[in-house]
């Protein structure tokens, strides 16, 4: 079932990219599609980059508030996945994601494959947490 041009998704202009993976056969599951594990790996690593620049340092993944798979991967897609800070808190970050995959080279689709929201921890030289660090002037984080 193909699209038209004028109603397929796009990549979200108005979103920082925040990394991009291309999963490998050793990545699918016994159905031949992308282990959902893969996939929550990816996000949680995309998730954590944000957090990280948010808190200036060291933080751990503490919860995952949830996660929607609404499509299956596959080898050879183009996984781009988008996260930015949703809350922030004492001690802690919360962290949106949105993914997308690129696919069909001869009929280029992109689908949103994944959504997701991850609670992340500051954490201390001690790995204790720590105080969220106030927003400098300027910074878009």
């Amino acid at each position: 079932m193909s699209q038209k041009n004028s109603d397929k998704i796009k990549l979200p202009a108005d979103k920082e990219l925040t990394m991009r993976v291309v999963p490998m056969p050793k990545d699918t599951n016994y159905g031949g599609s992308i282990f959902g594990g893969y996939i929550f790996s990816q996000i949680d690593i995309a998730a954590s980059i944000p957090a990280i620049k948010r808190a200036k340092g060291r933080v751990a993944t503490v919860a995952v508030n949830s996660i929607e798979l609404h499509q299956a991967v596959f080898v050879g897609d183009i996984l781009s996945l988008y996260a930015h800070v949703s809350k922030v808190g004492r001690t802690s970050i919360t962290v949106d994601v949105e993914v997308y995959a690129e696919r069909n080279a001869v009929d280029p689709q992109v689908v949103k494959v994944t959504q997701a929201q991850l609670t992340f921890v500051a954490l201390d030289e001690d790995r204790k947490p720590r105080l969220v660090p106030p927003l400098d002037d300027g910074d878009p984080s």
